[in-house]
């Protein structure tokens, strides 16, 4: 199987430490699938929400396709996830415990097919982020002594 990835969530690796991930498929209309194919979508402060035991994410960008007419989405609407319902009940547990939260963290698509990777997360502290960016500068800079640049 291979994977195109459409976006990414850079800023959730910065901002939390993600502990389960989870694929999922996702409901969209046809003109947001035409925008995604076009590159026009984006992870800004996007989050999922579990309501009535269905998983919706939150904040995902999907701009207008330019070659719409008036039946064009909405760029903002919530949109639904497709999961087992072993998975959101899963989902459900976990995020009801003290911190933990639910972020989409990269978009791909699988075989023609739009897929979503969330992720269990706990929110880091402004500690632990500095303390993740000493250590990158440190593998930066044992990568630079060895080749010599």
């Amino acid at each position: 199987m291979e994977e195109k990835i459409i976006c990414q969530n850079k800023r959730a690796s910065h901002d939390y430490f993600i502990i389960e991930k989870y694929e999922a498929g996702i409901e969209l209309l046809g003109t947001e699938i035409k925008s995604i194919r076009n590159n026009g979508a984006s992870f800004i402060d996007a989050y999922c929400e579990i309501k009535n035991s269905e998983v919706y994410v939150k904040g995902l960008h999907i701009k207008e396709y330019a070659m719409g007419n008036i039946f064009n989405h909405d760029p903002d609407r919530k949109k639904k996830l497709l999961l087992h319902k072993k998975e959101i009940v899963r989902l459900n547990t976990k995020k009801t415990q003290d911190g933990y939260t639910l972020i989409p963290t990269k978009m791909y698509f699988v075989e023609g097919l739009v897929k979503i990777e969330i992720a269990i997360c706990k929110g880091k502290k402004l500690y632990d982020k500095r303390e993740a960016i000493k250590k990158e500068d440190q593998i930066r800079m044992i990568k630079k002594e060895d080749y010599g640049i």
